[in-house]
């Protein structure tokens, strides 16, 4: 039986949940979850992200039993429609006109679990963002500076998004990123993992 406070690990490859985490805790191990991310016929963009991010917390879990881990996953919901990321210009483009003066929903599911102890909590961020009316020549411009092929919904809130927004809605700034560290940093701490 190890002692101490167990392993935190981030089931993700995304950079961005990465930085996220680093921001209030400096201890942890990213490892890749082997997860088939298709959705499934009916399911909704927000039972879609929370059943990915249970997974991909599971996934990393069963082979790291001692370990305590944080799967996270986040869909983007335009009239109950999910936004993939786009992984071109063209595909981006077409997101980012479709969004234009739309309300946007952003799921953020986080899972935290261990095996070994037992714990396990999960939430859904919701945040609500409101596009203004996007000419094409602002959705290009757009693209070509932030490049955002691998964000859902085609922005990134922490580069240049924000020029595309009337508003942004959530009880956590960070969840749009991708991880909402403030319901994190207190399951961490029900989970007896020291923050401070």
């Amino acid at each position: 039986m190890q002692s101490g406070p167990p392993k935190l690990l981030l089931a993700s490859g995304s950079e961005y949940r990465r930085s996220l985490l680093a921001r209030i805790c400096d201890d942890f191990e990213y490892v890749l979850p082997q997860v088939d991310e298709t959705p499934r016929q009916g399911e909704s963009p927000a039972a879609l992200a929370n059943r990915l991010a249970i997974a991909k917390a599971k996934s990393v879990a069963e082979s790291h039993p001692r370990a305590l881990v944080i799967g996270s996953d986040q869909v983007a919901d335009l009239e109950g429609v999910p936004l993939g990321k786009p992984g071109d210009h063209a595909t981006a483009a077409k997101q980012l006109a479709a969004c234009s003066g739309q309300e946007v929903i952003f799921h953020t599911a986080v899972c935290i679990c261990s095996m070994e102890s037992g714990f396990e909590e999960t939430c859904i961020d919701r945040t609500i963002v409101e596009f203004r009316d996007l000419s094409e020549g602002e959705i290009n411009g757009y693209l070509e500076k932030d490049k955002p092929w691998d964000c859902a919904g085609s922005f990134r809130s922490e580069g240049l998004g924000s020029v595309l927004f009337r508003s942004v809605s959530s009880s956590d700034p960070t969840a749009l990123i991708g991880l909402p560290l403030i319901w994190v940093a207190a399951t961490l701490r029900r989970a007896k993992f020291p923050l401070l």
